[in-house]
């Protein structure tokens, strides 16, 4: 079993119906945890990535009436790293 996480932004909070249909994901096979942080407007999912994908994952929230606008990564990238010739120059 190889344990992946996958995290969503959304655009409008869920509605009732939707946020049963969330409680009802888990019950999906390969489905661990759901976790949504209101505040940044994201959704959290860890899964089996033996039986599903992030592909279906998002299908899934979809249905459950979710309105996803895309993935984010779950590492930011590093921060661009500036030439030696560049820091090295005196600015005038």
């Amino acid at each position: 079993m190889t344990q992946l996480e996958v995290l969503f932004r959304y655009e409008r909070h869920p509605s009732e119906a939707a946020m049963f249909a969330l409680g009802d994901m888990r019950e999906v096979y390969g489905i661990r945890r759901v976790k949504m942080d209101p505040a940044a407007s994201t959704i959290r999912v860890e899964y089996d990535a033996t039986r599903l994908n992030n592909a279906i994952v998002a299908q899934l929230l979809r249905r459950a009436g979710i309105d996803l606008v895309g993935e984010l990564p779950l590492v930011l990238p590093p921060p661009p790293e500036q030439s030696a010739a560049t820091a090295a120059s005196p600015t005038k």
